[in-house]
């Protein structure tokens, strides 16, 4: 009987953990526009690039190649107290 309790606790603490993150993260699009892969294509990747500029830079001596992140959108992020900003 103390088992039952114990695994219907731990699965009510689960369930409230995902729901309670669940709305905390919405689904947003990546901020930033590029990414960076390493090597010849089987490497690693990084999609953490503002600009073209910093994705050549990083890539720069490595080897590798800049390409447009696909999950960029484009649309203003929007921020806490409900103001837009413009990404670069």
């Amino acid at each position: 009987m103390r088992a039952v309790v114990t695994i219907l606790t731990n699965i009510a603490i689960l369930i409230a953990a995902f729901a309670i993150d669940g709305r905390q993260n919405d689904t947003q699009a990546e901020p930033y526009r590029w990414c960076a892969t390493y090597g010849a294509g089987f490497g690693s990747e990084s999609c953490y690039f503002m600009t073209i500029e910093q994705c050549r830079a990083s890539v720069s001596g490595l080897g590798g190649f800049c390409r447009p992140n696909n999950l960029y959108d484009g649309k203003p992020i929007a921020m806490e107290d409900g103001r837009a900003r413009r990404r670069s």
